[in-house]
């Protein structure tokens, strides 16, 4: 799928966990169910690190391109260290291991350790990068053009300082979940792996699969692209994304969102 698409779909991945744990009795605070979304929404454009023209590749600016190639590369090399007799050969490391459960539980655990063992500034961190790629997801007819990448980031910056201030006030959800002294926090992996994981099956909607199972080997195949029948595939910004996936997640979130509100 494309990145607006992917950024919906992670956006009400989180919005329906948050109608859940309302459901279970454990209804999470207004600002966690906002900021899990926003990190999800960024965090389901992440796996797409290993494509050069992927939105996260330009959304750093030199940085995030030069981090995509070294990416690409190291995906490719364990890709080709790792692959069996049924894997074709490849030429770039493009949904190989980024679009991995792997590559998805690593990524939420890092963040959650840097969370927990870092400071302040390492929560204002992992908000300003998951805020640049949900911005540049669901507002991505705004976000084109010169100089629009500056203001991006400044939105990003304001925004992630806003909400950590408001995480941090008392019942407002830094100790959401995990709620022994020191543990604030510990949950901002959660959207990650989340929205990593429906990127996964996002992209296994389309022809070409995912290998979202890796290293589990399947029919001769390590790198088994998972996918529904052929015939219920669609290539990505096809008019079955556009115009029937996109507006599901958008009706799905505002349900969702609802029910984790108590507002149906």
């Amino acid at each position: 799928m494309m990145g607006p698409a992917h950024s919906l779909s992670g956006a009400a991945a989180w919005l329906g966990v948050g109608a859940a744990a309302a459901a279970a009795g454990h209804s999470m605070p207004w600002p966690v169910l906002l900021t899990g979304a926003l990190i999800c929404a960024g965090a389901a454009l992440a796996p797409d690190l290993d494509h050069k023209a992927a939105t996260i590749s330009r959304a750093f600016g030199p940085v995030s391109r030069a981090l995509c190639e070294i990416v690409d590369k190291f995906s490719y090399s364990v890709y080709k260290a790792t692959r069996k007799p049924g894997d074709p050969r490849r030429s770039g490391g493009h949904r190989t291991l980024t679009h991995t459960w792997l590559w998805a539980v690593l990524m939420g655990a890092g963040a959650s350790a840097l969370a927990f063992t870092g400071d302040r500034w390492a929560v204002l961190a992992i908000l300003f990068v998951h805020l640049v790629l949900a911005i540049e997801g669901l507002l991505w007819r705004a976000t084109r053009g010169q100089g629009s990448d500056v203001l991006v980031w400044l939105l990003a910056a304001a925004g992630s300082w806003i909400l950590a201030g408001v995480l941090d006030q008392p019942g407002n959800g830094s100790g959401w979940l995990f709620t022994a002294p020191g543990q604030e926090y510990l949950w901002l992996g959660l959207p990650i792996v989340l929205g990593a994981l429906v990127h996964d099956l996002g992209d296994a909607l389309t022809v070409s699969g995912c290998p979202v199972l890796w290293p589990l080997p399947i029919a001769g195949r390590r790198w088994y692209p998972l996918g529904p029948p052929r015939f219920m595939r669609f290539r990505a910004g096809s008019w079955v994304e556009l115009k029937v996936l996109m507006p599901a997640f958008m009706l799905c979130g505002g349900v969702g969102g609802a029910f984790a509100l108590n507002v149906l």
